[in-house]
């Protein structure tokens, strides 16, 4: 018997993860309903190639605002505000779409109450446990964010308990660890990088890079959240690591080699600024629930980002 035909609503759709995961969606056969608000960040030019595909709606909007839910099976959340930075500096933003955007699509989701609720699968981030010197965060850690994104996050995460309990919501949190791939706004460290040499302008760096990340690439953490659907369970919470840590100037030489083609000095194109308040010094998340459920991540670091710096550097994104 063939399996079901997957309905969902995928919030961010036109962002980077969520653009990812909507091509991944669709070239399941699976029918899409695509809601974004179109900030600075979203990849419009993706939204003429989904709907090129007849399972595929799009509706504009701000998820703090929507004010209807069509009957779906899952309600996938990408939307975000997620630039850590841009958090420190104003975080307004991020507690509108963070915070009161969960809230509304939960109440939007127990509208449905005599009907059957939709799944709510909530894409958060390894930063809302705050940073580890040593080990990894099991999902039954305490959250101690440290900047005004991921505590946005935690509570998100929060309410989605909290409605679960209260008002019998069915979820999944996931928190995947950095992602890095093509699309990725050049905000984050890796097109940013490329982008500034594009350019002839120093690389700017926090403090002097020796904070660790976990990356992890976006097609690993796609095949990490379908496995998830198909396979894990409601009401949990996952984690999904990159298993590839390593400092932040360690992933600015390998942009470096990348972009010349050899190993050139890092001291010429690298200008270290302030440090950023609140830095986490590591991260590192336990995923063992999700590799029991047959998910390992396949692609190699040290790979992809040739291939990633080679795209940023015949296409830069102003």
């Amino acid at each position: 018997m063939a399996e079901p035909i997957k309905t969902l609503c995928v919030t961010g759709c036109l962002g980077f993860i969520g653009s990812h995961f909507t091509r991944a969606a669709l070239k399941k056969g699976w029918r899409v309903w695509g809601v974004d608000k179109k900030t600075y960040a979203a990849h419009d030019e993706w939204l003429t190639e989904f709907e090129k595909n007849p399972n595929f709606r799009f509706q504009y909007a701000d998820i703090a605002k929507l004010d209807h839910l069509f009957d779906v099976d899952y309600v996938i959340n990408f939307a975000a505000e997620t630039h850590v930075d841009n958090s420190i500096v104003d975080s307004t933003h991020f507690l509108r779409s963070n915070i009161m955007g969960v809230q509304n699509l939960l109440e939007l989701i127990r509208a449905k109450r005599h009907y059957q609720m939709p799944v709510m699968v909530q894409i958060s981030t390894d930063e809302v446990y705050g940073d580890i010197d040593k080990g990894f965060h099991r999902t039954s850690d305490p959250l101690l964010p440290s900047n005004p994104y991921a505590a946005s996050k935690a509570s998100g995460d929060m309410l989605i308990l909290a409605w679960h309990r209260t008002h019998e919501v069915p979820y999944v949190i996931i928190r995947p660890t950095n992602n890095f791939g093509i699309g990725q706004y050049p905000e984050k460290l890796i097109p940013k990088a490329v982008k500034h040499l594009v350019l002839g302008k120093l690389i700017p760096l926090h403090g002097d890079g020796s904070c660790v990340r976990n990356w992890l690439h976006v097609e690993d953490t796609i095949a990490g959240i379908l496995t998830i659907l198909e396979k894990g369970k409601l009401n949990r919470i996952y984690n999904i690591s990159g298993n590839y840590e390593c400092p932040n100037t360690h992933v600015i030489k390998s942009v470096l080699k990348s972009f010349f083609g050899r190993t050139v000095s890092m001291a010429r194109y690298v200008k270290t600024q302030y440090v950023r308040q609140g830095e986490d010094v590591r991260y590192g998340v336990d995923d063992k629930a999700l590799r029991n459920l047959g998910w390992t991540n396949k692609k190699k670091f040290e790979r992809e980002i040739v291939k990633i710096v080679r795209y940023y550097k015949s296409k830069i994104v102003w």
